[in-house]
């Protein structure tokens, strides 16, 4: 799954880790032995995700004898890399999230790519363009793509059945999701809900992220925050409406017998909420831990007047990166390029069960995928709706913002308007601060 993190300092016990990490690597060669030349990457995955990438690792390694990737899966890989590249040891590839590139171009982190993507022809033409703009940053590209994924509404075709409703059609408006919500909901003879259909607090990823599908967005993308826009405002009008319906403590209570994501107890996966915003990810662990459960998934609803905004969905991405120092930043490039490639991506989004960043698809790929909603989510980042994590510096600190926000509306403690205008006030300061500061250093 996609979930960018923080690139801070580390304790010194971490950078010891690193520079174990750096220094034991087995054996090694440079090419002038006559050996491959074997490159260190670094990334973040285990499990199925970790032997999805090892596989097209390995398919890279035996399709060539020049160059052998040597695969590091590494914690915290962001911060590490970070570190690592200002010691003056970094991995010759490492795998980060999107939400990462602006941050580590501006801190010259990362090396820019464009001079290998001139000389071996490829650009936007090849990726579909939501994706190829996560890896461009004030007019140059930073980073090419590894899994992409969208998020869209997953529904209960059973609790669908038993509430009277059509368990093949899903809502299709926030006024249809909002009938059919309470429409499911049931409580226990003490009034306790037992069920919600849906609520905008669950699973919690995307708090920051309700105004897109009003039409609101986070800042103009040069100087003005914007986070207490009339679309925005309306969108957390609309969030706070179902707090007011069913009781913040009720639901508080409701939401604390939930368990963890990654198991049977999943709100979604144990039948607790019949409707609910999930990434293309969400098929893994419904065949893993609930695979009886039928379900659906299909675009977020959108506001009844205005069908401008169908198919409103967030894209995010994992990229790859040559951090700046790599000892061995062509043949870096080289294992980038076989995974951009139609067959590395592939194979790679293949084995995670996601789709590809690439605009041309093969049909085998399509037929075999074991999720049977694949093209919705593939479709939904084509749509001229879809958005992705704003490219600013300071966004962990928006973010946090934002969700203080969403706590203080949803426990019924602050007014959307005016818990948005704290959030406004304050990101605009900073934001000024930092377009200052870049002002200063541009003179």
């Amino acid at each position: 799954m996609l979930k960018p993190s923080r690139a801070t300092a580390l304790p010194s016990l971490m950078i010891a880790a690193i520079l174990v990490v750096a220094t034991t690597t087995g054996c090694r060669h440079d090419g002038r032995s006559g050996g491959p030349i074997t490159i260190d990457y670094w990334e973040k995955w285990t499990g199925f995700e970790g032997d999805a990438m090892r596989a097209t690792v390995n398919a890279f390694n035996e399709s060539q004898s020049r160059i052998h990737v040597n695969l590091l899966t590494v914690s915290q890989v962001d911060r590490k890399m970070l570190m690592a590249t200002a010691g003056g040891i970094p991995p010759d590839v490492a795998g980060l999230w999107s939400s990462n590139v602006n941050v580590y171009a501006d801190k010259n982190a990362v090396l820019c790519l464009d001079p290998y993507l001139k000389r071996e022809g490829i650009g936007e033409q090849d990726f579909l363009p939501v994706f190829w703009d996560l890896c461009r940053h004030r007019g140059k590209t930073w980073a090419l793509l590894t899994t992409p994924a969208t998020i869209a509404l997953h529904w209960n075709k059973r609790l669908f059945r038993e509430a009277g409703l059509d368990p093949n059609r899903p809502p299709r408006t926030i006024e249809e999701l909002d009938a059919f919500a309470e429409k499911l909901t049931t409580r226990d003879k003490d009034g306790k809900i037992v069920r919600m259909g849906f609520m905008p607090s669950e699973p919690g990823w995307w708090n920051w992220a309700w105004g897109y599908f009003f039409g609101g967005r986070m800042w103009d993308g040069k100087s003005k925050i914007t986070a207490n826009s009339p679309e925005n405002i309306r969108a957390f009008e609309w969030v706070q409406s179902y707090s007011k319906k069913y009781g913040a403590t009720a639901l508080q209570t409701f939401q604390s017998g939930f368990g963890n994501f990654s198991s049977p107890q999943n709100a979604f996966l144990s039948e607790t909420v019949a409707m609910e915003i999930q990434g293309v990810w969400m098929h893994n662990f419904i065949s893993k831990y609930a695979p009886k459960l039928e379900w659906g998934a299909a675009p977020f609803p959108h506001p009844a007047g205005r069908p401008d905004l169908a198919n409103v969905t967030d894209a995010e991405a994992d990229v790859l990166v040559i951090p700046t120092g790599a000892k061995h930043p062509d043949e870096a490039f080289e294992f980038i390029r076989f995974v951009n490639s139609q067959g590395g991506s592939e194979l790679l989004n293949m084995g995670q069960r996601k789709f590809t960043p690439l605009r041309k698809v093969s049909a085998e790929f399509l037929r075999k995928h074991p999720n049977p909603y694949i093209e919705v989510f593939i479709d939904l980042a084509k749509s001229k709706n879809a958005f992705s994590t704003p490219k600013l510096g300071m966004w962990n600190e928006y973010a946090d913002e934002m969700n203080n926000a969403f706590d203080h509306l949803w426990l019924q403690k602050r007014a959307p308007k005016e818990a948005l205008d704290i959030v406004q006030q304050r990101m605009q300061k900073k934001l000024d601060r930092g377009l200052r500061r870049e002002a200063r250093l541009e003179h």
